[in-house]
């Protein structure tokens, strides 16, 4: 049986920036250990896997080397592909029933609109050494399921650093989101970077679910709901946030997160070993 494979970047309205996903709509149910291996051989941050239901989608993401419960790029591109390779019309919504529950992706124009849950960061004291493995002082810092999420006190910091990998897998929990507000010329709203090497990605190039992170966490801070992100890795890649719903009195309750940004095919292959 075909299995067709499809490389998408992410979160780019160019080939070879943004973050680059592969994408396996599947002929048949595989296996675990099959979607890993798969994983593994594209090398890529993420890999989707996607199996048509009645009214939608299952979606799973796996790492070269782990599962994830949430991976915003992957969902992107496996939007697009679900478009672009006539699997949805274009003025489908598309349906995705994942470990974190269901999440919506809508056409907007050229742009891909993801409606993802709001991840919420509670504050917490830096461990031994984070400072130092990352190479920067630390202006605050807050943590979450995803790791910790550390603001420091310009973009230039987050641009320039350059983290002790290996010296990060010794923290507690070995992923970090960095951020700050943009420069004052800037379009953008606030800059990111994220280094994962407890997922086995020293860094990854855009990272939707950080986005899921940060857009509580300025919100509080600078008192708005909608931003233009920038994650300022060496592919770069854009993210319009919103952070939408909810009640106030209960701000675990409801929330939700819009993520817009574009996608491109870059290479379509088959898998010709099942």
């Amino acid at each position: 049986m075909r299995q067709i494979i499809t490389q998408v970047d992410a979160f780019t309205e160019k080939p070879f920036a943004g973050n680059p996903a592969a994408v396996c709509v599947l002929a048949a149910p595989q296996s675990d250990e099959w979607m890993q291996n798969v994983a593994q051989e594209m090398n890529l941050s993420e890999t989707a896997f996607l199996l048509k239901q009645d009214d939608g989608f299952n979606l799973r993401w796996f790492t070269p080397t782990v599962e994830v419960p949430l991976c915003g790029h992957a969902t992107l591109a496996s939007s697009h592909v679900l478009w672009s390779e006539g699997h949805l019309s274009p003025d489908e919504t598309a349906r995705f029933y994942t470990k974190s529950g269901l999440l919506i992706a809508k056409r907007q124009g050229e742009w891909i609109e993801l409606d993802f849950p709001v991840i919420h960061s509670q504050a917490t004291v830096a461990p031994p050494g984070l400072s130092e493995a990352l190479g920067v002082p630390l202006k605050s810092i807050v943590q979450n399921y995803l790791g910790y999420l550390v603001e420091v006190a310009s973009e230039d910091l987050v641009r320039q650093m350059q983290p002790n990998f290996q010296q990060m897998k010794t923290l507690p929990m070995a992923n970090v989101i960095v951020t700050s507000l943009a420069n004052s010329d800037s379009q953008y709203d606030f800059v990111s970077r994220f280094f994962a090497p407890g997922l086995g990605i020293n860094e990854d190039p855009v990272t939707g679910a950080a986005h899921c992170c940060l857009a509580s966490f300025w919100r509080d801070r600078l008192n708005k709901d909608q931003f233009l992100a920038y994650q300022a890795s060496s592919r770069g890649g854009v993210v319009k946030v919103t952070y939408t719903g909810g009640d106030s009195l209960q701000p675990a309750i409801g929330h939700r997160v819009l993520l817009a940004g574009q996608a491109v095919t870059v290479l379509r292959g088959e898998l010709i070993s099942q």
